[in-house]
């Protein structure tokens, strides 16, 4: 049968998905697999080829297949979506917690990424984002005051979009998104489950209201093991 090494491939699959297989672990050698399964070498190849090519397994050279960690969650790059909404799609237990909320005014670097006037005022957030009992986002946000005259902790703590869109009536409409690997800062380190990671993947987002105002500027701090970044892309012709 030209389809015996899916047998393989779904048995191993499925262990590393029920977590049967833990991530870092390495799985048996080729040989070992070729046994166990009663199979040729070259079939348990392609099957582990193909654990390869799906995210599975990383093949290191003089360690064998390296079983990698696939609870990842998808972060829609081009999308403008808030935190509440991504942790219902993710049905994981997740929680927010605000660590500050202030107004500014006259921030230097604030004025030059929100042209903003020395007198205009710009609320900031501090947030920790929660999943699974890991604390795994530490999101920074600036928002206009002219735009959001009001904030509170129940509304920092629930959905800052929801509140906009439904109670404020505006409607958010698109983002420009930057995303860069940096090293934690101290503030990431206290703040974050960061498991020995030594960077994180940082998201700074401009976003904008329909009628084309700027109205705010985030940085979303990120464990690098738990996100993926998903965006469709087509080419033009």
């Amino acid at each position: 049968m030209n389809n015996k090494y899916l047998k393989i491939y779904n048995e191993l699959a499925k262990k590393i998905e029920t977590g049967e297989i833990r991530p870092k672990s390495q799985l048996p050698s080729e040989n070992q697999l070729s046994k166990e399964y009663d199979l040729s070498r070259g079939t348990v190849r392609k099957a582990l080829d193909l654990l390869v090519q799906n995210g599975y397994i990383q093949k290191v050279h003089g360690k064998g297949s390296i079983v990698l960690d696939i609870n990842k969650f998808d972060f829609p790059v081009s999308g403008v979506v808030s935190f509440k909404e991504l942790s219902q799609k993710l049905g994981q237990d997740s929680k927010t917690i605000l660590l500050e909320l202030d107004i500014l005014q006259g921030d230097e670097f604030l004025m030059e990424e929100l042209h903003l006037d020395k007198e205009d005022e710009t609320w900031k957030l501090v947030r920790v984002r929660e999943i699974g009992g890991q604390k795994i986002i530490l999101d920074k946000d600036y928002l206009k005051r002219d735009a959001v005259p009001m904030l509170t902790k129940e509304i920092c703590e629930d959905s800052i979009y929801e509140y906009i869109e439904g109670e404020l009536d505006l409607k958010i409409s698109f983002a420009k998104k930057l995303i860069s690997v940096e090293e934690p800062t101290l503030e990431d380190k206290e703040n974050l489950d960061l498991a020995g990671y030594n960077v994180v993947v940082v998201v700074k987002s401009y976003v904008y209201l329909e009628d084309a105002t700027l109205f705010q500027y985030t940085e979303s701090r990120h464990r690098p093991d738990k996100f993926r970044f998903v965006d469709f892309a087509r080419r033009s012709h």
